[in-house]
């Protein structure tokens, strides 16, 4: 039961404190995950990035249950999303209560301008994270080049370029078998 306590707590902070969303959530999610609890090694959270992406719902929130999953099954699982959604829940009623009083104010226009401006910064950090760690040769770049291309210039769903990365890194994997 323990577990699932340190799993609740560990989540609920990163949700409290995690503004932008999922992609914002992945350098908290390194440091508290792979380093210093050790749940999952770089390699596996990327790999629970890269699904919860894929998979239907918020990306924090799938990856978090993927994480809970593997640490304590399924009362992990559980564990995990609460934890991750609890925070979100309490501020979310708050400012639902008070939005409409204070939107209009001009230091609170500012404050999210701001906000939105922090969370970029931390979208740039995990992406450029991912990338050191993801590419690894050309073909990789290549991957990575082409998608980002097809997503933002060419309006193509990221589901449908997840497939098919996946799909270039199979081939890739049997063609490097192949030469060995």
């Amino acid at each position: 039961m323990h577990i699932n306590i340190d799993l609740f707590l560990t989540f609920a902070r990163m949700g409290a404190v995690t503004f932008g969303g999922g992609y914002a959530m992945l350098p908290i999610l390194q440091r508290e995950v792979v380093e210093k609890h050790g749940w999952a090694t770089e390699d596996e959270l990327m790999d629970y990035y890269a699904i919860g992406q894929c998979t239907p719902g918020v990306i924090a929130v799938n990856t978090a249950t993927f994480i809970g999953y593997k640490i304590n099954g399924l009362s992990g699982a559980v564990m995990a999303t609460a934890g991750i959604i609890f925070p979100s829940l309490v501020i979310i009623s708050i400012i639902a209560a008070f939005i409409q009083q204070f939107a209009h104010l001009t230091i609170v226009q500012n404050a999210f301008s701001g906000i939105r401006i922090a969370v970029c910064a931390l979208v740039l950090q995990a992406v450029l994270k991912l990338a050191r760690k993801g590419v690894v040769d050309i073909p990789t770049g290549v991957i990575l080049v082409a998608t980002f291309i097809a997503v933002a210039f060419l309006g193509i769903s990221p589901v449908i370029m997840v497939v098919i990365a996946a799909a270039a890194g199979i081939l890739l994997g049997l063609i490097r078998r192949r030469r060995v």
